[in-house]
């Protein structure tokens, strides 16, 4: 997805499938995460010395001299960050929970730059045997036959936000399904020009609205709103759901787990291209010397290159990306809210945050998140949850609210060790956050009472 940038502007859109286009201000779609995809082990560890594995299969389509072919899609979107990859996005499918959940997922860059992630689709296999599905990818030859190699209709598609990288694709996706009911969460808008979906290729959708029990899939998942005041350009808006058979939660953008090693979807040519010394790390490197010299293909590059990453996506401008390794391993392995959407959306909204939160807590008993970026699925629990959104104490004071047990007031006093940012690497974007707030474009606080 894109760090696009929390206060930049994201825009106009061109595809084979419609004209370019002007899009919504992504304030905080903030490339938040991505999961790693092999058959191997998600370790996620929150330092109660609690480990998780969980197997996942993967499948991808078999290298032939088609691949290309199955991969292609033309996506060029305008001022002033386009969404890469333009021509080639290669898809990978895992199955989260067996014969119930499938993750879907691609490599998304930053227009002409070496940052990528990764965006994830999330499948659901509903007891009418139908697939709904949450937050669409490109729809690629080789995305549509994964896809129907699960051998079972599509019946909804669901836009759980108001963001660009999210929106671009709904309206391709459901026109290889135009059976499909598509359903949107609320206020939608875009800009420089608050276009109607229709001006995305997405027609006929109907409104997600906050637990809703009239919805088609109402026994089987749940919905819950965070709708907040305009903190910039727009309002911030993401529907959670919430899977009761599996006690799976899904999020877009609230949280993120980064992992050590890289998704399988991104190339390895974003990685080594990101391993190189160019502009970016001779700006951020403490005035220490930058050698300059060819980056060889290996692991330790590899590794390199997704930490520098992880990092610009977090930070925007990290305090060193010359030896990244020390800031990326205060931020992986961990659940968080993403500095960027804490800083410039989150810490706006804090009572409306904290409300949407805590009834997810109080409602939904979920073992496991999956969110739209970075690692999934991740065995985590209410507690832990809840931990990431332990800055929200402090903007707001003591907390109100009756917790669902002792285990979760505990988690919550614990978190700030599972908040904190390294403050050399949140200077660019403190800064940046001031600077929005000094000529308003981001308000310094939209809701919320003073600390006591």
């Amino acid at each position: 997805m894109l760090t696009n940038m929390a206060a930049s502007l994201q825009s106009a859109r061109f595809s084979t499938n419609y004209s370019p286009l002007p899009s919504n201000f992504n304030q905080t779609s903030l490339i938040s995460a991505t999961s790693r995809l092999k058959s191997s082990q998600l370790e996620p560890n929150y330092g109660a010395k609690r480990r998780w594995r969980r197997n996942l299969v993967v499948a991808a389509s078999a290298e032939t001299e088609s691949g290309g072919a199955e991969r292609f899609y033309l996506n060029f979107t305008g001022f002033p960050f386009p969404l890469g990859p333009f021509l080639n996005r290669r898809t990978i499918r895992t199955e989260a929970v067996k014969g119930c959940i499938w993750l879907f997922e691609q490599e998304q860059a930053l227009g002409f730059s070496s940052v990528s992630t990764n965006i994830r689709m999330t499948v659901i296999k509903l007891k009418s045997g139908g697939l709904w599905v949450h937050a669409p990818i490109a729809p690629t030859k080789e995305c549509i036959q994964l896809l129907k190699e699960l051998d079972a209709p599509v019946e909804y598609i669901i836009l759980p936000t108001f963001a660009y990288e999210h929106k671009i694709f709904v309206g391709p996706f459901s026109r290889k399904f135009p059976r499909a009911q598509i359903w949107v969460a609320p206020r939608q808008w875009s800009w420089p020009v608050n276009l109607p979906l229709e001006f995305f290729g997405i027609f006929r959708a109907k409104p997600l609205k906050d637990e809703d029990d009239s919805t088609p899939w109402s026994d089987e998942i749940k919905q819950k709103i965070l709708s907040s005041p305009e903190v910039g350009i727009g309002p911030y808006v993401e529907v959670a759901f919430y899977h009761k058979k599996s006690r799976t939660l899904l999020v877009t953008d609230a949280v993120i787990f980064v992992p050590r090693q890289p998704p399988e979807c991104i190339s390895m040519e974003s990685l080594l291209e990101s391993a190189k010394n160019g502009l970016a790390v001779k700006l951020l490197s403490k005035g220490k010397e930058v050698p300059d010299e060819p980056v060889v293909d290996d692991k330790l590059n590899r590794q390199k290159g997704w930490e520098r990453m992880v990092l610009q996506i977090l930070f925007l401008g990290p305090s060193n990306l010359l030896e990244p390794t020390a800031s990326f391993a205060q931020m992986s392995q961990k659940l968080i809210v993403s500095p960027i959407v804490k800083t410039l959306v989150f810490s706006k909204v804090p009572e409306k945050v904290r409300d949407w939160i805590d009834r997810i807590v109080r409602d939904w008993k979920f073992q496991r998140v999956i969110p739209a970026h970075f690692a999934a699925p991740i065995n985590a629990s209410r507690s832990d949850f809840l931990t990431a959104f332990s800055f929200l104490d402090e903007l707001l004071g003591e907390r109100v609210a009756t917790q669902p047990s002792l285990s979760i007031l505990f988690s919550s006093l614990m978190g700030r060790a599972a908040s904190y940012f390294p403050p050399d690497d949140m200077k660019t974007l403190s800064s940046l956050d001031q600077f929005l707030v000094s000529v308003g474009a981001v308000k310094k606080t939209v809701s919320g009472r003073k600390k006591r």
